[in-house]
């Protein structure tokens, strides 16, 4: 019989290199035959953030700081706004107010003891001179309504759509007493706020038509009870009531 030297051929790679040969005399990669379990070889691209040179790295990091900065100071003011009455907020009030004011809002009006039962609309006209001298006044634009529609079976309708007219409404009211007489200063921002609004969605139906111009805007709102379920045996009355603001003047351009 011969006896065959295998263990040198077991112990060669194809290439010559010691190592453990895989089934067909080939050296099986570190980690085992699939390679998988073995260490990343050292000339392997990296990925992600590593991938950047040291400058973007740094430009990555601070940005991320920048933007945990900010959504720390967010959270903080926006706690402060809905807390109760604290040593910050008294000396740090109006610039929690306008922070949070009107876009980022918070309030307690669903959880309350007497959520809201009205329906409140908010409705605007205008007086416009025409080109001829002429003034006229337009009818009233619903625009709660608009807003309504715009709603209405939209998935993600916009926060203005849903907030803007709402709470600036009911900042005035919060802001004036029952003469619509402004209290402190709050209450002139208020007017300036809704006036605003008004020209903006006057502008957007073309109330004032070609060659026209807006000379002074008019609000007033349309309240109604929401009628109770029928189990209560509660009466309301379905009469919508009417407040009605004084005219307020335009300045020239819209601005308020």
């Amino acid at each position: 019989m011969e006896a065959y030297d295998t263990g040198s051929d077991a112990r060669q790679g194809r290439d010559g290199q010691d190592g453990p040969a895989g089934p067909h005399g080939a050296a099986e990669p570190p980690g085992g035959p699939d390679g998988t379990g073995g260490a990343v070889p050292a000339g392997a691209p990296r990925t992600g953030v590593a991938a950047l040179s040291p400058r973007y790295q740094a430009g990555a990091v601070l940005a991320l700081a920048v933007v945990a900065v900010a959504v720390c100071a967010h959270l903080g003011l926006v706690f402060l706004h809905v807390a109760p009455s604290n040593t910050l907020t008294k000396q740090h009030g109006e610039a929690v107010d306008e922070w949070v004011f009107p876009e980022f809002e918070q309030n307690w009006k669903l959880f309350a003891p007497n959520p809201l039962q009205q329906n409140v609309a908010v409705q605007v006209r205008a007086d416009v001179s025409q080109a001829d001298g002429a003034i006229r006044t337009t009818g009233w634009y619903d625009l709660s309504a608009e807003d309504g529609r715009a709603i209405d079976g939209n998935p993600l309708p916009s926060h203005t759509q849903q907030n803007e007219l709402r709470r600036a409404w009911d900042f005035f009211v919060s802001s004036h007493d029952s003469d619509n007489r402004p209290v402190g200063l709050r209450g002139t921002l208020s007017e300036t706020y809704l006036r605003q609004i008004a020209v903006q969605r006057l502008e957007r139906n073309d109330a004032a038509g070609e060659g026209g111009t807006v000379e002074r805007v008019q609000y007033r709102s349309r309240t109604t009870n929401v009628k109770p379920p029928p189990w209560t045996g509660e009466k309301v009355s379905d009469r919508p009531a009417y407040r009605e603001l004084p005219w307020w003047t335009v300045p020239r351009g819209g601005a308020a």
